[in-house]
């Protein structure tokens, strides 16, 4: 990963409200949400969370994939990892420090357990 690519995921990570967004949706799997699940969710207004979806989808840690009428955002786990392992890079003056993959492990969230939280 390029020191620009990870510069803007920290960025888009630096909001506390994208990063609510972004643990909502690495919770979720890769299933994702809708926009408008994500904002119940959040208790924020539509026109706010596509201020925040936005950024994050221009980050390049969520994507969006319209199925009829409605756009379903998910946790981009590739970029995710990419930079957890830019991160950690060489940690721990060379020695081993144990496993820094982390990754969706197919035991996601329901939504109706988001909406409850």
């Amino acid at each position: 990963m390029k020191i620009n690519t990870a510069v803007q995921a920290l960025a888009a990570l630096a909001q506390e409200t994208r990063l609510s967004i972004f643990r909502i949706l690495v919770q979720t799997g890769e299933t994702g949400l809708s926009a408008g699940q994500i904002a119940k969710a959040m208790g924020i207004p539509n026109a706010t969370l596509s201020f925040h979806l936005k950024e994050l989808t221009h980050a390049g840690l969520i994507t969006a994939r319209q199925e009829s009428r409605f756009i379903y955002y998910a946790a981009n786990f590739p970029a995710m990892n990419e930079l957890l392992g830019f991160l950690t890079e060489n940690c721990c003056a060379g020695d081993p420090c144990g496993s820094v993959t982390a990754c969706c492990d197919g035991e996601s969230l329901t939504t109706d357990r988001l909406l409850t939280r």
